[in-house]
């Protein structure tokens, strides 16, 4: 990262880019929705769940419906506690012979802590089902328009035939047994790309020198811009322990037969919250009037000003819309699209209106 001009910040135990010299942080966030952007996200918590009882072991520890994913595709889903607050979020990834798991690095000492103690109840309970951490494997992010173009020479399947949370092992750039997914974080095409730390910097070096300068290499500030404006949420920001899927606009996790069953932590506080309304919602903000962008912690406010309505849990000035952006937590009542709020930014009010998101289009590959 520093050879090529790394800006390097610590980040959840990690030195990490949070930009490179060769593009400005609004630069490298328009040149990854219009061209392809290269992340390392080898930060993140790789993991393999496997065992005959693994698919009942790890739907003890989350809502979505496990058992119900066709080999070779995956879900977003979160980890709940008993108030069904989400403990982290998480991409669970299923094959014919383990769960394939990649959570958050900041979480990553409390998710491990946490599902050890189940998985130590579960096996002393008669269940089948081992937790093997992927400690000398690395994960790369090639996200844009442009990444399954760049990414096919390298890789010995037929990415058009690999749709939005479907995974494959393959070999990449030589390396046997990558484990590619097309997904991101980024609300662009892409894919996350599992290979051995070995052999990850020589690929990584190969991906961007036959790119003819269209895949350049991105940091955290991109992502996090990225991120926002596709409306999804960074865990200790946008979603916590005292945040539900519901109030999160994350319902669509909880699986049908989850549902019924009620069976996952937490299911009674968010089934109910599913039948009766949350009485907060996280929504979209953009702003309505010229002024500094409102960041985490500012203040909502009614369209008078007068009553306080909740925080910012992001924000950001745009590079995509050229306006500012935030998501927030405001009451049922005020979370209706067009709702006119009001954000305290440096002293000063800023007028904004309830937006849907995401804040631009998502593009992800459905074939």
């Amino acid at each position: 990262h520093v050879k090529h001009g790394g800006k390097m910040v610590p980040f959840a135990g990690y030195a990490m880019p949070v930009q490179y010299s060769s593009l400005g942080l609004g630069a490298s966030h328009l040149h990854t929705r219009q061209h392809a952007s290269l992340f390392d996200v080898s930060h993140m918590l790789q993991s393999k769940v496997h065992g005959p009882d693994r698919v009942r072991f790890v739907e003890s520890l989350v809502v979505s419906d496990i058992e119900g994913l066709v080999d070779d595709s995956g879900t977003l889903t979160v980890y709940t506690n008993e108030k069904g607050g989400i403990i982290d979020d998480l991409i669970v990834n299923k094959t014919r012979d383990f769960l394939y798991v990649v959570s958050n690095a900041g979480c990553r000492d409390k998710d491990l802590a946490h599902v050890k103690a189940k998985l130590a109840a579960f096996q002393s309970s008669g269940g089948q089902a081992t937790l093997e951490l992927m400690e000398s494997w690395s994960l790369l992010a090639i996200q844009g328009p442009a990444a399954a173009e760049l990414l096919q020479p390298l890789v010995d399947c037929t990415l058009t035939s690999l749709h939005f949370m479907r995974g494959a092992t393959v070999t990449l750039g030589g390396i046997s047994g990558c484990r590619i997914t097309r997904c991101g974080y980024t609300g662009e095409d892409g894919f996350e790309l599992s290979v051995p730390s070995t052999d990850v910097t020589s690929l990584a070096e190969e991906m961007l020198s036959r790119s003819g300068g269209r895949l350049q290499l991105a940091g955290l500030g991109a992502r996090d811009s990225l991120r926002i404006e596709a409306g999804l949420c960074l865990y200790g920001q946008d979603i916590d322990e005292e945040t539900t899927p519901v109030e999160a606009g994350l319902a669509f996790t909880i699986g049908k037969r989850r549902r019924q069953l009620a069976d996952f932590p937490g299911a009674s506080v968010i089934l109910d919250q599913l039948k009766q309304k949350p009485s907060r919602r996280r929504v979209g903000l953009i702003s309505t009037t010229a002024g500094p962008p409102a960041r985490c912690g500012a203040a909502v406010y009614d369209s008078t000003g007068s009553q306080k309505l909740g925080l910012v849990t992001s924000g950001i000035p745009s590079p995509s819309l050229g306006s500012n952006i935030a998501m927030a937590y405001v009451p049922r009542e005020h979370s209706a699209v067009g709702t006119n709020v009001q954000l305290e930014v440096r002293g000063r009010r800023i007028e904004a209106a309830v937006t849907r998101m995401p804040f631009v289009p998502s593009h992800y590959y459905m074939g």
